[in-house]
């Protein structure tokens, strides 16, 4: 069980039978006590909770685990991984990791986050390393100015990129926000 007092940011509780993990909290100190405001992301569902939890409130710990493990293939409907100890391997359906998907190339390791067996989604690296498959050509001269132009990626993504960058182009993509952040190889 875990206390109130021991709520802590990406923490994950169980809540009336449903998976949570802790995103927010807020300690209030009233004339009569405490309370904690605490917002709850749904493991299972994606959407954000807000609850009051009086001081000394125990909820119950979500035994949720992180596994190394490689994406294989996708189908329509689900995505294949592999873990790298065992070799065995999981199908993970696609509303699980749909936000994952623009920056998610076969063969990449990311962690799953699995509750049992169950797969709750997927944590990406802070940042990934993808191929510019098409934009306008670049210009000699256009690395002055810091203006900027769309460019689709391999898996589909739209990144704004410096003027300069030419399909083929590898670059480094933020997973958090989509940001171009720098030039890595030329084509």
């Amino acid at each position: 069980m875990l206390s109130t007092s021991e709520f802590k940011k990406g923490a994950s509780v169980e809540i009336d039978g449903n998976l949570y993990r802790i995103d927010e909290v807020h300690h209030v100190k009233t004339k009569k006590s405490a309370v904690y405001h605490v917002k709850l992301r749904d493991l299972r569902a994606g959407h954000i909770t807000e609850r009051s939890f009086n001081a000394g409130e125990k909820v119950a710990i979500a035994r949720v685990e992180r596994r190394r493990m490689q994406y294989l293939y996708g189908s329509e409907n689900s995505y294949t991984f592999m873990n790298l100890e065992t070799f065995d391997q999981i199908e993970v359906p696609k509303s699980v990791i749909e936000e994952a998907l623009p920056y998610l190339k076969e063969s990449d390791e990311v962690q799953v986050v699995l509750y049992g067996e169950e797969a709750l989604g997927i944590e990406l690296p802070a940042a990934v390393e993808l191929v510019i498959a098409q934009s306008d050509p670049g210009v000699r001269g256009d690395t002055a100015t810091g203006a900027t132009k769309p460019a689709t990626m391999e898996t589909g993504l739209v990144v704004n990129v410096p003027l300069f960058m030419n399909p083929g182009d590898t670059i480094k993509v933020s997973t958090s926000d989509g940001r171009y952040l720098e030039r890595t190889k030329t084509a």
